[in-house]
């Protein structure tokens, strides 16, 4: 069974979702932090590209938009054949100068600006409203094809014009005049959303997204919700609200008064640390290594303490199993998105290799996100792809190391000690008598040495002075030139520097 908790009682607020006993999703969002995946714009074109078959849209942010043709397509040629549309160029639905309604998809990654759609599209309890989408689609969770069916004639029956609709698979076991109801208020928040952009000239924003605990209710089946836990007073009055039409889920919302911090008091602020590491250890004493860029994510498995009891490949083929399961979990938790490389320890049996994909693609299914397993190489990795909507966790709860600007190492003492030695030999015949050299302690004992007779002989070679400072509290790979001139003053320099850091 799922369970949910709101962690609402500081500006950041989170929520957790666990599936047996276990945190598989967290969602963080910050006051301060404007977030506009599914916010809608009307923009301004600026550019367009047909030889990216994209055009770049000014909606108001810091960075423009990009709009790919694709996704403009089912707006403005849906009556056309697949294959001619994409025969005809971006420029023929859209120029530059013109203004366009368009809803945020993605959001910006580095230097990317945000993705958007022409397709603007509004997702409810049941079903995803589409106004100009002209498409009927039904969730392939359905538990039978004629389920399905009968859900695709009852949206078609619904649609007006050239409305769409996705039905979602909460709509099973409901009654379509349920259904109907949802649809006719969606229908309605986007006549006055409609109303209201006509007065407004790009790029302005028209609509903005809902707030997290709003997401949640929409975005998750009522039918496996066991338990829900908010632990502040105005938002548990707000999802007492939002829960009034399902009887059931309301008794499971429970308003958390501790004073221990809600997430401490289930163990999910330990998940959460946790979910920032690289190394994550299994049950059975294996353990996953987990490197993130910004396109692509590697996770290499390893057999760790994990020795099994028989042979050699059924040990292999418990940890990848073991280690499929948790990585799916650990996708969804961290929010991993875009390539996915996974380096299952080495199998030489094919039904070994089809057994781990099938555990994997098992323990996918509850992703919400949608994923594409493509298989083991024969290199033996596997490959996937998980689409990427927003920021991943770590990317949202950390920064760049100003250190090692990301790279995960500095260089060695011995590296930066060679690394200075080279730059005093540029100052190599200068006029001055002497210059003050700041170090890490480390790297200064490298360079030097405890008896300073390479100090000395350097001196000689480069024919002035070196008053070395050794500063304990300088970071890594950090080092000055403090001063350059006279015998007297570089004294009285390093004197000061002493002085300064004692």
């Amino acid at each position: 069974m799922r369970k949910i908790y709101f962690n609402m009682a500081t500006r950041e607020r989170r929520a957790a979702v666990m599936e047996d006993g276990k945190v598989v999703e967290l969602m963080v969002e910050r006051t301060l932090e404007n977030r506009i995946v599914s916010n809608i714009y009307r923009g301004r074109v600026v550019n367009v590209l047909p030889g990216m078959q994209a055009a770049f849209v000014d909606v108001g942010r810091d960075k423009n938009g990009f709009l790919y043709r694709d996704d403009l397509l089912s707006f403005h040629v849906s009556e056309e054949d697949e294959e001619q549309k994409k025969q005809r160029s971006i420029s023929e639905f859209v120029r530059q100068g013109e203004e366009l309604l368009v809803q945020v998809t993605k959001e910006g990654f580095g230097s990317k600006g945000p993705r958007l759609s022409g397709v603007i599209s509004f997702p409810g309890q049941f079903l995803v409203y589409m106004p100009e989408g002209n498409y009927v689609g039904v969730s392939r969770r359905f538990s039978s094809e004629s389920e399905r069916e009968r859900w695709r004639q009852l949206g078609e029956s619904l649609v007006e014009e050239k409305e769409g609709v996705i039905i979602r698979t909460s709509c099973e076991g409901q009654a379509p005049e349920k259904i109907a109801q949802e649809l006719h208020f969606l229908r309605k928040f986007w006549h006055e959303i409609n109303k209201a952009e006509g007065n407004k000239k790009a790029p302005a924003l028209v609509h903005q997204d809902t707030g997290l605990i709003e997401r949640i209710v929409r975005d998750f089946s009522y039918a496996d919700i066991s338990e829900i836990v908010v632990d502040q007073l105005e938002a548990y009055k707000h999802l007492k609200e939002l829960l009034e039409p399902f009887p059931k889920l309301q008794e499971v919302l429970t308003f958390y008064r501790n004073k221990e911090n809600i997430f401490s008091a289930y163990g999910i602020e330990k998940e959460l640390e946790r979910a920032l590491r690289r190394q994550v250890w299994l049950k059975n004493g294996a353990y996953l290594m987990i490197d993130q860029t910004e396109a692509l994510t590697v996770i290499d498995v390893n057999t760790g303490k994990f020795t099994g009891k028989t042979d050699l490949q059924d040990t292999v083929r418990k940890a990848n199993s073991e280690a499929a399961k948790e990585i799916a979990r650990q996708l969804r938790l961290r929010d991993i998105s875009g390539i996915i490389v996974v380096d299952f320890i080495d199998m030489k049996r094919e039904q070994d290799k089809e057994h781990v994909v099938s555990v994997f693609e098992k323990a996918l299914k509850n992703d919400r996100t949608k994923t594409n397993v493509l298989g083991i190489t024969g290199l033996g990795l596997l490959e996937m792809t998980r689409k990427k909507v927003r920021q991943n966790l770590q990317a949202s709860l950390s920064k760049t190391c100003p250190t090692c600007q990301g790279k995960g190492a500095v260089l060695s003492d011995e590296a930066q000690a060679f690394k200075i030695e080279r730059q005093l030999w540029e100052h190599r015949g200068m006029a001055e008598e002497a210059l003050v050299l700041e170090l890490p302690s480390s790297v200064a004992t490298v360079l030097f040495g405890a008896k300073s007779e390479h100090l000395k002989r350097l001196e000689e070679a480069l024919g002035f002075r070196i008053l070395v400072y050794p500063n304990r509290r300088l970071q890594e790979e950090s080092f000055a030139i403090r001063y350059i001139g006279e015998m007297a003053e570089a004294s009285a320099q390093l004197e000061r520097l002493k002085a300064k850091n004692s």
